[in-house]
């Protein structure tokens, strides 16, 4: 099994998406951040309202052996109060790919 994983993040803006995407890839927190074009639109609880919002979403590339840091990077960068941050495993992929992850964090 890969200790790779795939991080979602959602962003207020493109510049905070932007922002964070460029400041954890330079950290070598993570190897690759999508930026997925266009808006998405959620819709959430937040202190007993349901509210929705149009935001950007980050697919970011990195391992679990950097999941803490690449957490309190984007926790620091953010605008929210309670950002998203949901790590996936990535159960497999091809050799070529990970290996060129890996090389890059």
């Amino acid at each position: 099994m890969s200790d790779k994983v795939v991080v979602l993040v959602t962003c207020a803006s493109v510049a905070e998406a932007r922002r964070i995407a460029r400041s954890v890839v330079e950290a070598r927190l993570a190897a690759c951040v999508n930026i997925l074009p266009g808006a998405v639109t959620s819709i959430y609880r937040w202190k007993g309202m349901v509210e929705s919002a149009r935001e950007r979403l980050l697919l970011i590339k990195t391992s679990r052996k950097r999941l803490a840091g690449l957490q309190k990077a984007v926790e620091r960068l953010h605008s929210y109060d309670v950002p998203e941050f949901i790590a996936l495993p990535i159960a497999a992929g091809s050799r070529a790919y990970l290996a060129w992850l890996e090389e890059n964090l």
